[in-house]
């Protein structure tokens, strides 16, 4: 029995989801967990491995791994695993084929279509290059939809969104923001106005506010004199892991204990939530103030709103909802787990069917009939602009060249 998968490659995590006989399900792809660490790693043989694995491999090396790929897409740096350059595009697409290698083991056969999901407010060169990560990873039947389109699908809105109903996506991931509205008309669910977003904002920028509350605090220096840049290394991410973990405890209890090394001890800070809060109530106000301007660019008021979805990691922080209340004034839709929502809405996307113009996608839990209409990317052949911070010398190679370069990147 055939099936579909699903896949959102992050900032901070990956997740995959498949779609068979109309169930949609999360897929194992870590130690028993749904979601992976998006991180690389290199070995000393030179092979490239990622998740959970390459996590734990770099808590004794960091200088060998790198995070956060997904920011440096468009980057013309690239990223340096152990001294060796890596473009982001050819980390991202052995990224998914890790992903795809784990789920076909488990299913004991490949998925016959691919969905791949990328920021809604992603430029067209960023989208390019976006393009050409499923390739490099082998994929030749895969469709690529925004990731608010994506959550609109798991979440069914057409389960409280009538006809003409509309309803924004608020979709704060662990790098980037998107808000994007979405109306219902004649059964069709598709992207209204233009969507709004701040490209480098997302959970790490909420663990670098907390690391830099702890430098404050305690002072910058993260280990004693005297000891080895592995070492000294290792204990920094260290550090942003116990950042991570308070940020999460945070949405759930009023207080948390940071494990701090400094000067050879281990201190223990006490981070309340009222203190973070305090850190981040300003990057929070203006992604809502982005969230009204993509009401505004859709030419409708907050009050015409159905409601607000709260995707991604980061939505999870009570403030986010606190703050969209006081401001819009209506309804917060959210998830057990937001950090699922892409995926599972991706997999209903990969068993995409035509209907009409323009390709269309069954909503997951719909009436017979109800479609989520697909961002399409721009066509081949349109000029594009190039990235800010490109100087003439640095235009991008045409794609042949470049696919035929990234390809020996690959693990």
């Amino acid at each position: 029995m055939g099936y579909d998968l699903g896949v959102d490659l992050g900032t901070t995590f990956v997740a995959a989801a498949t779609a068979r006989d109309g169930r949609v399900e999360m897929c194992t792809l870590g130690d028993r967990e749904a979601v992976v660490p998006a991180v690389v790693y290199r070995t000393e043989d030179s092979n490239l491995i990622f998740g959970v694995e390459a996590e734990r491999c770099m808590s004794s090396d960091p200088h060998r791994g790198a995070r956060y790929v997904k920011r440096r897409l468009g980057d013309p740096t690239p990223a340096s695993l152990g001294g060796v350059p890596y473009p982001a595009t050819a980390l991202l697409a052995g990224q998914l084929r890790d992903v795809l290698d784990t789920v076909t083991r488990a299913e004991g056969e490949p998925p016959d279509r691919v969905a791949l999901t990328h920021p809604a407010g992603w430029g067209p060169y960023r989208r390019e290059l976006f393009e050409e990560i499923p390739r490099l990873a082998g994929l030749r039947n895969h469709v690529v939809l925004t990731e608010p389109e994506a959550a609109a699908a798991h979440y069914g809105v057409h389960r409280f969104l009538g006809e003409g109903g509309i309803v924004a996506v608020y979709d704060l991931g662990g790098g980037s923001f998107d808000a994007t509205v979405l109306r219902k008309r004649r059964g069709i669910i598709e992207i209204a106005g233009e969507p709004d977003g701040i490209e480098r904002l997302g959970g790490i920028d909420f663990d670098e506010a907390i690391t830099h509350w702890i430098d404050f605090r305690y002072g910058a220096e993260p280990a004693g004199p005297g000891l080895p840049e592995t070492e000294s290394s290792a204990t920094v991410a260290t550090l942003r892991q116990e950042c991570v973990r308070a940020k999460e405890a945070l949405s759930a209890d009023m207080a948390t204990t940071i494990a701090v090394p400094r000067l050879g001890r281990l201190l223990h800070a006490e981070l309340s939530r009222r203190d973070f809060e305090t850190m981040i109530r300003a990057p929070i106000e203006s992604t809502v103030g982005a969230l009204v301007r993509a009401v505004n660019n859709a030419r409708f008021e907050v009050s015409e709103l159905s409601a607000v979805l709260l995707v991604g990691g980061s939505s999870r922080i009570p403030l986010i909802g606190q703050m969209i209340t006081e401001e819009i004034g209506r309804p917060i839709v959210t998830d057990a787990h937001p950090k699922h929502a892409v995926a599972l809405g991706a997999a209903a996307a990969a068993s995409m069917r035509t209907a009409g113009p323009g390709p269309r996608v069954p909503v997951v839990a719909g009436s017979p009939g109800d479609t989520i209409r697909l961002q399409a990317l721009p066509p081949r052949g349109v000029s594009r602009p190039l990235p800010p911070g490109w100087a003439p010398e640095q235009t991008p190679p045409a794609r042949s060249r470049r696919r035929r370069r990234l390809r020996r990147w690959l693990p």
